[in-house]
C-alpha cells in the first residue's frame, strides 16, 4: 500500500517536499490554512498532487503515516499535537528529504551570517569542481533540489526552525557561525534556541566535522555540556594553535585536518568586509580546505565572490551621501555588524516587527556612529526608548519611500544612510526581500 504523507504548508518548503514525495512513490496530500500561490497550485496540479488551503482537514491529515510540517508552524500547534498522539511521526522538510539522499551534507548555521557563509562555500565548491548545489533557508527547498536532481554534495543553509524537526538527518560537516538573541518570541528562552541551534550536531559520528566559532562564550559553555562525536574544528579572533582557522589584523588562516599546507588569506584581497565577513570566510575555507580543493582556488574564489542581495549591499553616493541595504538583518546582532562595518557617520533606517529584541547590545556603537534613526514600522515605541539619549534625533516613517526621503534631506555629503532594520519585516514589507527592493527603488529615484 501506498505510504500516505501530509505536508502542512504550501510555501517553497511544502512544495518541495509534496514533488519530492510524490517522485519518490508517497502519496502526498498539502493543507495550508492560507491561500496558495499560484505558481505552487500550478507544480501541484500538474503533478495530479492533492491540496486543500484555507483549513486543515483533521481526518486527511491524521491517516498519514508521516506529517511533514514547514518551518513557519509552530511545533505545538493543536493539529500536531493531535497528529503525534494519533501516532503520526510529525518531521520537518529537511528530514523528509536527507532522508532520499546519500548525499555528502554541509549543513550551515547561526544567527546571523548563514545566507553569506552558505552562497560563499558554494561558490567555493564549484570553483573546485566538485558536484554541489545550495539549498535549504534561501532559494530552493532541500527536497525541490532532491526532486531536481541528486548530487555529490547539497550545501544547506538551515534556521533553528528547520532543525527543530530534524530527527535522523545527519550533517557530515556542521558549521555554526554564532548564537545571539533571536526568534524569543517563539522559543520559551534563550537556552532553547541554543539547544535548538546544536541540533545541527545530532547524529554526527567520529568521520564528521562540527566547525564552530570559538569566540562566543555560549557557544563554548554549551559544547562543555555535550558529548560530541565529530572532530572540533575552531575558528576566531582566538589564538588558535591546532587546526582550524584564526586571524589577526590583516590576515586570516586556515588549516584542516585533511590537507596540512596552511592556507594564508590578506584580507585586502577579498570582495567582501568587516569581521563578520573574516568568520564567515573563515568556515567556509576550512570547508573548502577538508574537501581537498586546492588553496589556489580558495584564495581565487575569495578573491572573486559576489556576495548575497539585502546584505550590506551598496546602492548609491547621491549628492555625497552614500546608501547601505542591509534588510536582510532581521535581529540585532546583524545590526550590530553592519554599524560595525561602517566608518562614516550614519543615518540609521531601522525598525519593524520586534522578535523579542535586545537593543542595549547596539547602545554602544550607535553612540559612536549614528546621528539620526529614522525609524520604519508601525510601533516604533521601544526603538524611541532604547535609542533616544543616544541620538540627535529621532523620526517615525511608515513606507520605504518616506524613510529614504527623510533620511536623505537630514544626511550630510560624506555620510552613510543605512537600512539595516534589527527586525523583522512584516507590519509593512511581504518580506525582507521586499522591504530591500522598494529601498533600493526609492533611493534611485531620488
Amino acid at each position: 500500500m501506498t505510504q500516505q504523507v501530509a505536508i502542512l504548508g504550501a510555501g517553497e518548503s511544502g512544495i518541495g517536499t509534496a514533488l519530492l514525495a510524490h517522485q519518490r512513490g508517497y502519496s502526498p496530500f498539502v493543507s495550508d490554512l492560507s491561500e496558495i500561490r499560484e505558481n505552487y497550485k500550478k507544480e501541484l496540479e500538474e503533478n495530479s498532487i492533492r491540496y486543500e488551503h484555507g483549513k486543515h482537514t483533521e481526518s486527511e491529515v491524521l491517516k498519514s503515516e508521516i506529517v511533514v510540517v514547514s518551518p513557519g508552524i509552530p511545533p505545538n500547534v493543536p493539529i500536531l499535537n493531535r497528529a503525534r498522539e494519533a501516532g503520526c511521526e510529525v518531521i520537518g522538510e529537511i528530514e523528509f528529504a536527507a532522508r532520499h539522499t546519500n548525499a555528502h551534507l554541509i549543513g550551515i548555521t547561526g544567527t546571523n551570517g548563514k545566507t553569506t557563509t552558505t552562497l560563499l562555500t558554494q561558490h567555493l565548491l564549484e570553483k573546485g569542481g566538485l558536484d554541489s548545489v545550495v539549498a535549504g533557508n534561501l532559494g530552493k527547498s532541500f527536497a525541490r533540489a532532491l526532486y531536481e536532481g541528486d548530487h555529490e554534495y547539497f550545501v544547506l543553509e538551515l534556521s533553528s526552525f528547520q532543525l527543530d524537526t530534524t530527527e535522523s538527518c545527519r550533517i557530515n560537516q556542521a558549521v555554526l557561525l554564532n548564537i545571539t538573541p533571536d526568534h524569543l518570541d517563539r522559543y520559551p528562552n534563550m537556552e532553547a534556541y541554543i539547544d535548538s541551534k546544536f541540533r545541527i550536531t545530532k547524529n554526527q559520528t567520529a568521520d564528521d566535522q562540527f566547525i564552530y566559532c570559538c569566540d562566543f562564550e555560549n557557544i563554548q559553555a554549551e559544547m562543555d555540556k555535550r558529548a560530541l562525536k565529530a572532530s572540533l574544528i575552531p575558528f576566531g579572533f582566538s589564538n588558535i594553535t591546532g587546526l582550524g582557522g584564526w586571524a589577526d589584523e590583516t590576515s586570516f588562516h586556515v588549516k584542516s585536518d585533511q590537507i596540512k599546507t596552511q592556507l594564508d588569506m590578506n584580507y585586502d584581497q577579498m570582495t567582501i568586509g568587516g569581521k563578520h565577513n573574516t568568520y564567515n570566510s573563515m568556515a567556509a575555507a576550512i570547508i573548502a580546505n577538508s574537501l581537498m580543493i586546492r588553496n589556489e582556488v580558495i584564495r581565487e574564489s575569495l578573491m572573486d565572490f559576489k556576495n548575497v542581495e539585502h546584505r550590506l549591499e551598496y546602492v548609491a553616493k547621491v549628492k555625497g551621501v552614500q546608501f547601505v541595504n542591509d534588510s536582510k538583518a532581521t535581529n540585532v546582532n546583524s545590526a550590530w555588524y553592519a554599524l560595525e562595518s561602517v566608518h562614516a557617520p550614519v543615518i540609521w533606517i531601522a525598525g519593524g516587527v520586534d522578535k523579542g529584541n535586545e537593543y542595549e547590545l547596539l547602545t554602544k556603537l550607535v553612540e559612536e556612529k549614528v546621528r539620526i534613526l529614522v525609524c520604519l514600522g508601525k510601533n516604533n515605541i521601544r526603538l524611541h526608548q532604547a535609542f533616544g539619549k543616544h541620538v540627535d534625533l529621532i523620526v517615525n516613517t511608515t513606507s520605504a519611500d518616506e524613510a529614504v526621503k527623510m533620511a536623505f534631506s537630514l544626511a550630510n555629503p560624506g555620510e552613510t544612510v543605512l537600512l539595516s532594520p534589527a527586525c523583522a519585516s512584516f507590519d509593512l514589507f511581504e518580506n525582507y526581500e521586499d522591504r530591500g527592493r522598494q529601498f533600493k527603488y526609492a533611493v534611485r529615484n531620488l
